[in-house]
C-alpha cells in the first residue's frame, strides 16, 4: 500500500462500493421453469410466486413479485390492471398493446402498468419469455 495515496485509495473504495450498479440486470441468472410451474393464467402462459416484501413507499404496504411465463408466440389478452405494476424483462421480447400505444420490450427492459389501465402482452420471440411482475399493493 505504500505507492497508494489518500485520493487513489479513495477512487478505489468508491468503484468497489459501485461496482454492483454496473452489473446489468439483463446478466441475472433465468429461472429455468417447467411446462407445469406455477399456474396456468391462459394457454401458453403461467404464474410463479416469487413472494411478497414490504414497502417503504407510502402508497403501498407490500410488493408481491411473480414471474408470467410466455411460451413463444403466447399472448395474455387485454387485461384491466388491478395494481400499478413494474414489468422487467428477464427473456424474451414481447409486444405490449395499450389503449393509446404499442411498443417492444426486449431482456433487460423494465415497462409500468397502471390501475384500471388496459394492457396486452405477446410473446414474440422464439424463446420461452418472462416477465418478473412487481405489483404494488396499496397502503
Amino acid at each position: 500500500m505504500e505507492g497508494m495515496n489518500r485520493r487513489t485509495a479513495m477512487a478505489v473504495g468508491v468503484v468497489a462500493v459501485a461496482a454492483p450498479l454496473f452489473v446489468s440486470p439483463a446478466s441475472a441468472e433465468i429461472p429455468a421453469y417447467g411446462p407445469e410451474d406455477g399456474k396456468e393464467l391462459v394457454p401458453g402462459v403461467r404464474l410463479v410466486e416469487i413472494g411478497e416484501f414490504h414497502s417503504d413507499i407510502p402508497a403501498y404496504k407490500s410488493i408481491t413479485m411473480v414471474d408470467i411465463v410466455y411460451q413463444p408466440g403466447a399472448v395474455f389478452p387485454e387485461t384491466v390492471m388491478d395494481n400499478d405494476m413494474v414489468c422487467f424483462i428477464l427473456a424474451g421480447e414481447f409486444k405490449i398493446k395499450k389503449v393509446d400505444q404499442e411498443f417492444i420490450v426486449k431482456e433487460g427492459e423494465t415497462y409500468t402498468c397502471a390501475l384500471g389501465k388496459t394492457d396486452q402482452n405477446e410473446n414474440i420471440s422464439s424463446v420461452v419469455g418472462i416477465h418478473r411482475v412487481s405489483i404494488m399493493i396499496p397502503a
